[in-house]
């Protein structure tokens, strides 16, 4: 109705303002009686007859633009706003919680498709975060589950035939059951952490001191399970939260490791200057292991594992299937690009590019 009003006003303004013009211009006619030269025209002979009859007529020519003014207006208002109200009818329906429904506008590219593309985007991004939320829900409800779980069917077990009972195999098995809660339960504080607060302190410091201590603390288990650790060290200057950094390359150390081949495996650890894209720094981890499918990017969601939503039977090489999640949330956090690769002969590459000191602070902007 706005839109109409001022359509109808425009027009209505343009053609008043043209009927002032041409009476303005009549004022000049000259001031002497046309019934002597034409006895027709005898009803307007002077020009004070002139003026009077040209604003009737505007009168009426006004009206008429008025009417015109407002059903083309109405019209035009309609067709103008019909886009938005496409996109206020989705809107209503993502309010509603319905986020499969999208405005797909077509025609020419201006403000009204840019703003129905925009708008999908939006939504579609909404729905892969929702559909991720509620997965992660399921899936974190499910761990936590399982070890309270065996944990009570041990102890009903050793309730219902106390005289029967190993305890310290009990007592041992409870222990390594705990431990496996108290894990998954830190490293969802951890990935709730990283997820919505940015990294506390930043620093100047080398991935390649970062990766040498990591080396430290998993060479020896690498060693138990006969994988060959190799590393290239070179200089790899960033700007970042150590701490954080240090857990990204225990996590993708570990998990090299853990989900290696179970005898003669290797594991291949470099750092340096990134190749492709120069003033970043770039940390490689490669491991043999099984086959894995192209899909591997699908690893960083939490609780995925290499063999699906199963944990692996082998206590020694179970995880709980969050820490390629946190590597990614810590590589995120960092402005960082994370990489997996599934090697032709099996097992993983996983790159992590990392922003120069000369590139600015890893703050992310949200």
């Amino acid at each position: 109705m706005k839109l109409t009003l001022t359509y109808a006003l425009f027009v209505v303004a343009s053609g008043m303002f043209s009927l002032v013009l041409v009476y303005l211009a009549m004022r000049f006619v000259p001031n002497y009686p046309l019934g002597d030269v034409n006895p027709q025209a005898a009803a307007v002979a002077t020009r004070p007859d002139i003026l009077q009859a040209l604003v009737k007529a505007s009168g009426v020519a006004l009206l008429f633009l008025a009417l015109i003014g407002f059903g083309a207006g109405w019209l035009i208002a309609g067709r103008v706003l019909r886009p938005l109200q496409d996109i206020t009818r989705a809107a209503r329906r993502a309010a509603d919680g319905s986020l499969d429904h999208r405005v797909g506008l077509t025609g020419p590219r201006d403000e009204f498709t840019e703003l129905s593309d925009t708008f999908d985007d939006m939504l579609a991004r909404l729905q892969r975060s929702f559909d991720a939320q509620q997965r992660f829900a399921a899936n974190a409800s499910h761990e936590l589950r399982t070890p309270l779980a065996v944990s009570r069917t041990m102890l009903d077990v050793a309730v219902a035939d106390p005289d029967g009972q190993d305890y310290q195999r009990l007592v041992s098995r409870l222990r390594e059951t705990n431990q496996r809660g108290i894990d998954i339960t830190d490293a969802l504080l951890q990935l709730s952490a990283l997820d919505h607060a940015p990294p506390a302190t930043e620093e100047r410091l080398d991935l390649a001191d970062t990766a040498r201590a990591a080396v430290g603390t998993v060479r020896e288990e690498a060693g138990a399970r006969g994988i060959d650790l190799a590393t290239d060290l070179r200089p790899a200057p960033v700007t970042g939260n150590g701490v954080l950094l240090r857990q990204l390359t225990l996590n993708l150390l570990h998990n090299a490791v853990r989900h290696n081949l179970p005898t003669g495996g290797s594991l291949a650890l470099t750092t340096g200057p990134d190749p492709v894209r120069p003033g970043r720094a770039l940390l490689t981890v490669a491991n043999t292991g099984p086959l894995l499918p192209d899909t591997v990017d699908h690893l960083t969601e939490p609780f995925l594992r290499g063999g699906g939503r199963l944990a692996e039977k082998d206590p020694g090489r179970r995880g709980h299937g969050l820490g390629l999640a946190i590597v990614s949330s810590i590589v995120r956090a960092h402005h960082g690009e994370l990489a997996l690769t599934p090697n032709p002969g099996g097992g993983l590459t996983v790159r992590v590019s990392l922003p120069g000191p000369e590139q600015g602070g890893t703050r992310p902007s949200r």
